[in-house]
């Protein structure tokens, strides 16, 4: 199978199944260990933490442009010098490729959580 992170983002207007918590499970082996799935399995889920405000906010813009790329957008909580990313396909009600796909890019971004 071809790296996560050299895919890109089809879009999803619903209509399909969410992934199933076994095949998010094998997705999720493929992204950094810090990367968990929401105890439902329909979200994936990532908090970084950062030593200030503007390392924060750089990476947070770093994730946003990954997002503009990708037209694939997470749910962001921002802190002082946190960062937590949530990603769920909304149209689905639960998780895609499209969301393993990002966070491997967020991956190569190489912020420390």
């Amino acid at each position: 199978m071809t790296e996560l992170a050299e895919k890109r983002c089809r879009p999803c207007e619903g209509g399909i199944p969410p992934l199933s918590r076994a095949d998010a499970e094998r997705y999720l082996k493929k992204l950094e260990p810090a990367w968990s799935l929401s105890p439902d399995g329909t979200a994936l889920e990532r908090l970084y933490r950062f030593p200030d405000f503007h390392r924060t906010m750089a990476f947070v813009n770093a994730v946003a442009w990954v997002a503009h790329q990708e037209d694939h957008h997470p749910d962001l909580e921002v802190g002082y010098n946190r960062l937590k990313i949530r990603y769920q396909t909304h149209a689905i009600g639960g998780l895609s490729e499209n969301d393993f796909i990002c966070a491997a890019k967020i991956d190569r971004l190489g912020a420390e959580g």
